[in-house]
């Protein structure tokens, strides 16, 4: 996986020219519900407050997506996703789906 590759939520990249569009790459994950972070939530849907449980969930599996898109961008051989989305949705009572995608390119 290339550390240098570009993601952008924009359609270019400021500076450079895009040469060739190589499609759409995406990554995604399925996350469920943690009972600790349940019972922690109850309680600040009670109190108010962050529920950094779910913070940390939420960051973790935009990381794990992200690192996946990256992976098949690469893989393709790009040096830049442009356009890039998140997008969210429950798969199931107690789980999520978190998916990004984009648009593969090479720019110089």
């Amino acid at each position: 996986m290339s550390s240098k590759l570009i993601i952008t939520n924009v359609e270019t990249v400021p500076g450079k020219t895009i040469v060739k569009h190589l499609g759409m790459v995406s990554g995604n994950t399925v996350r469920s519900k943690h009972v600790g972070r349940d019972l922690m939530a109850g309680f600040k849907n009670v109190f108010g407050g962050e529920l950094r449980g779910y913070t940390e969930l939420l960051n973790e599996s935009r990381e794990e997506a992200t690192a996946r898109m990256r992976q098949q961008a690469a893989a393709i051989g790009a040096n830049a996703v442009v356009n890039v989305r998140f997008s969210t949705s429950s798969v199931t009572v107690g789980a999520a789906e978190l998916f990004v995608y984009g648009t593969a390119v090479v720019v110089q």
